[in-house]
């Protein structure tokens, strides 16, 4: 099977995308129907919303955006969800000459170029504390526009979408949505010019999907009765000689049975499923490929078990050591002081590597930089890889098909199946992309196979669920009428318009009760009164994330009781969630006075929170990093960080990139000359340093 998609051609009959139509040549390129309608509709003054699958051309409807703003004199904004992604475009539009500016709170660059990088999160927030900046913007470009369905952050693309000034206009960027129409008319309703919705669908490089189960060999969907049949003997077979299911029932008497556990894999005996598939992969010439996986561990594991595969020949070894040497001379990087280095080298060097958001970000930037070389055959990797980055391979694996939602392991959504599995086929090079997922016994008679292969994908469903924050700024502007005014714009009040009228109205009685509700904790905190925005609101309006906590903390007064040392600690708590740890009687250090003193200050406003009935109130401080934090603080090194911190090195560092985006917010409110600003000052000055500098390293690659 696998001979057959190594060198298949895929026929296609033309579609309604493939229609002629007048040529726009744009950038050394003759633009495809999809681009010459987005194309158009800018000229003309419209918003434009386009699916399309990766890799098929949607930056080159931005790129056509940005260079109309630019040509008229005006300005444009290009938003990404994650700030790899924000980083990438930056270097890209700048290698094409553009001027660029760079906003991911990590990093500010030349913010009054004619083209700006920042986060969604930055525009939402310069939408609601500048608006005046927008005044000569013509465009804001949204990049994975489908994030308006993520749980977490959602609602700020909502946010962006309702109240960014109203000569703004969009074009906004996704893979497939199945409800595109839909979410359509709802950016109609709320953004005053003409929008133009384009679908397309056609890959520019196709993909094949297969099913692997060790009994089964690689197979296509279509075949599954017969994967189940050859899955039946072999558990028939192996029952007469008493070999599976003893074997099974002894080893989960040992171990315990992971499914039990609601995580992990059936317990198998011989090759592993992974290690038969990759032996077919390597032996097709099906390289390179991304492996997904769920766990961190789990690509760490296969990673380091996948060393003797030697993927590489002599030369091939040469020319990554030195690509090696050159990346680290480039980042001032010195392997032999860094273990981490040392062992991506010797991965890479036998063509194999793993990448996640647990590694130290300067780590994985090394790695991606391998992979785009091509000589990294094999790179073992999460979710998190897909995300945007355009760094394709000729096959994707996935190791399962089910991932933790953070209760139990279920089926991916369709939707993340196909952000994955758009990684494979790289464009000039294959003629199709091979995709392929492992099946455990469960998955190849019972799981819903047919979900990943159908091309089909969920709805978008909205998220939005206002941040106090963002309350405390539209009640500023527009009042408690205004506040539920707001909310009616919203695309989840736009969902909420279907069934009966009673069924309407109770929705959205529902929605504006929860609102007076979180209004009423406002209210009751000291936040906000009938006359508008009190002290604490005006500060607090003013601080993106965990604004609520270090508010409190401001007024409390303990912050002022503070040294450096503990002012790091005490923002970065804020931040930090201790992951859950393999053994629960590790000993934490007690927590001293002020530590007590900051919690207490959180707790004034989590309790008129429980008294109204909010059912998840704002988080506490966690001072399990705090002995970490203060090591750091104090000029420790990053194996000190990683091991007091009892958690992965890139997430510390993360935390403590937001951490000192909390301290310089809250500096800013304090004011220049007091006591507090100037400890703060310092704070970020001791912990923004090696490799969290974020700045350091973005400007040395």
């Amino acid at each position: 099977m696998l001979r057959n998609v190594a060198n298949a051609h895929t026929q296609r009959r033309p579609s309604r995308d493939d229609r002629p139509g007048d040529p726009i040549l744009f950038k050394g390129y003759t633009l495809n129907p999809f681009q010459v309608e987005a194309a158009r509709a800018i000229e003309r003054g419209d918003n434009v919303l386009l699916a399309a699958p990766t890799g098929s051309g949607k930056t080159l409807v931005a790129e056509y955006a940005i260079e109309h703003a630019v040509r008229q004199g005006r300005r444009a904004i290009y938003t990404s969800p994650i700030k790899a992604l924000s980083n990438q475009k930056f270097r890209d539009f700048k290698n094409d000459g553009l001027r660029v500016g760079l906003m991911t709170g990590d990093l500010t660059l030349d913010p009054d170029a004619p083209l700006v990088i920042m986060t969604t999160e930055i525009f939402r927030n310069a939408v609601f504390e500048d608006p005046e900046r927008f005044r000569d913007t013509d465009f804001a470009i949204f990049d994975e526009v489908h994030f308006v369905d993520d749980v977490d952050r959602g609602t700020v693309w909502e946010e962006s979408l309702i109240f960014a000034p109203p000569h703004v206009r969009f074009v906004g960027l996704s893979a497939t949505i199945a409800n595109l129409h839909e979410f359509g008319e709802w950016v109609r309703s709320v953004r005053e010019q003409q929008l133009t919705v384009i679908e397309h669908s056609k890959r520019p490089v196709p993909l094949s999907h297969r099913l692997f189960h060790p009994d089964a060999g690689v197979f296509q969907l279509e075949q599954r009765a017969r994967a189940i049949t050859f899955h039946e003997k072999a558990a028939a077979r192996e029952t007469r000689h008493g070999g599976r299911e003893g074997r099974r029932e002894r080893e989960r008497s040992r171990w315990g049975d992971k499914r039990e556990r609601k995580q992990g894999r059936n317990v198998r005996f011989g090759p592993r499923p992974y290690v038969m598939l990759l032996d077919e992969v390597v032996h097709r010439q099906l390289l390179p490929a991304l492996y997904f996986c769920f766990s961190r561990k789990e690509c760490e594991i296969k990673a380091e078990r996948s060393m003797g595969r030697r993927l590489l020949d002599r030369r091939e070894r040469a020319t990554i050591e030195a690509e090696f040497h050159d990346i680290c001379a480039r980042f001032e990087l010195d392997p032999d002081r860094d273990p981490g280095l040392v062992g991506i080298l010797g991965r890479a060097m036998a063509g194999v590597g793993y990448h996640h958001a647990g590694m130290l970000p300067i780590h994985k930037e090394v790695v991606e930089r391998l992979f785009t070389s091509g000589l990294l055959k094999l790179l073992f990797t999460t979710e998190t890889f897909a995300l945007g980055i355009n760094m394709p391979a000729r096959t994707v694996i996935f190791d399962l098909l089910r991932k933790f939602d953070g209760v139990q392991m279920n089926y991916m959504k369709a939707r993340d199946y196909l952000q994955m599995a758009g990684r494979a086929g790289r464009q000039g090079l294959d003629t199709s992309g091979l995709v392929i997922a492992i099946l455990e016994d469960e998955d190849l008679i019972e799981g819903p196979l047919s979900r990943f292969h159908s091309g089909k994908v969920e709805p978008i469903t909205s998220r939005f669920n206002l941040s106090y924050s963002t309350i405390l700024n539209l009640y500023d502007r527009l009042g408690s009428k205004g506040l539920l005014a707001a909310y009616d714009k919203s695309f989840a009040a736009f969902q909420a318009m279907k069934g009966s009228a009673s069924a309407r109205q109770k929705k959205r009685a529902a929605a504006h009760a929860a609102l007076a509700t979180r209004v009423q904790v406002l209210r009751d905190a000291g936040y906000l009164d009938d006359d508008g925005l009190l002290p604490r609101g005006k500060v607090a309006q003013r601080i993106n994330g965990y604004e609520i906590q270090a508010t409190e903390l401001l007024f409390s007064g303990v912050l002022e009781q503070m040294d450096l040392h503990q002012l790091a600690a005490t923002f970065t708590a804020l931040i930090h969630e201790e992951r859950r740890r393999a053994d629960p009687k590790h000993h934490r250090r007690e927590a001293g006075p002020l530590m007590k003193a900051a919690t207490d200050a959180v707790r004034r406003f989590r309790d008129v929170e429980l008294e109204q009935g909010i059912g998840t109130a704002i988080k506490e401080p966690d001072w399990g990093i705090a002995p970490a934090v203060d090591c750091w603080s104090r000029g420790g090194s990053i194996e000190d960080l990683e091991r007091m911190s009892h958690g992965d090195a890139g997430d510390v560092v993360r935390t403590l990139r937001m951490a000192i985006q909390m301290m310089r917010q809250v500096g800013m409110q304090v004011g220049k000359g007091q006591q507090l600003r100037a400890r703060l000052d310092e704070a970020v000055v001791a912990v923004n340093r090696d490799v969290v500098d974020a700045k350091r390293q973005f400007e040395l690659g």
